[in-house]
């Protein structure tokens, strides 16, 4: 099984970036610790502080992988053209996010990916993306 993992903006600085929210640990630590939980899964991993750059991650994995690991960051509450890149690809794809973001600003309530995605996995910290690998792993949903 090959899996792709991209991240959005700022999502680079996790570890270091707002800790009571976020963490302390980075998250290449933390893919380091997934890799070798999910030894037989290919995990790449792809991060992007540009809009861009994402849509052409997401369409260029969109038809070769067996699942897409998306958290686009901020972009999830503003980005139609990252929405229309999951709608466009046949890869499912789940999205993820660290923090609730239902318990933060209410900005970030409204997700333009969710109508697209497989699932959303919100609030669990970074097992967010362990719970996404297990649910496309199992191919549960």
């Amino acid at each position: 099984m090959k899996l792709l993992i991209i991240n959005g903006p700022n999502l680079n600085l996790i570890g270091n970036r707002e800790p009571e929210v976020y963490g302390t640990q980075s998250f290449e630590a933390y893919l380091k610790k997934l890799r070798k939980q999910y030894h037989d899964v290919m995990l790449e991993y792809f991060q992007s502080n540009i809009e861009g750059e994402i849509i052409n991650a997401l369409q260029n994995a969109g038809f070769l992988y067996d699942g897409i690991i998306l958290n686009a960051g901020g972009y999830t509450h503003t980005s139609v053209a990252i929405a229309d890149a999951v709608k466009a690809i046949k890869t499912p794809v789940v999205e993820v996010h660290i923090s609730n973001t239902f318990a933060r600003e209410s900005f970030r309530h409204t997700s333009f990916l969710a109508a697209y995605v497989k699932g959303s996995i919100i609030g669990f910290g970074l097992e967010s993306y362990r719970l996404a690998i297990e649910s496309l792993v199992t191919k549960t949903g």
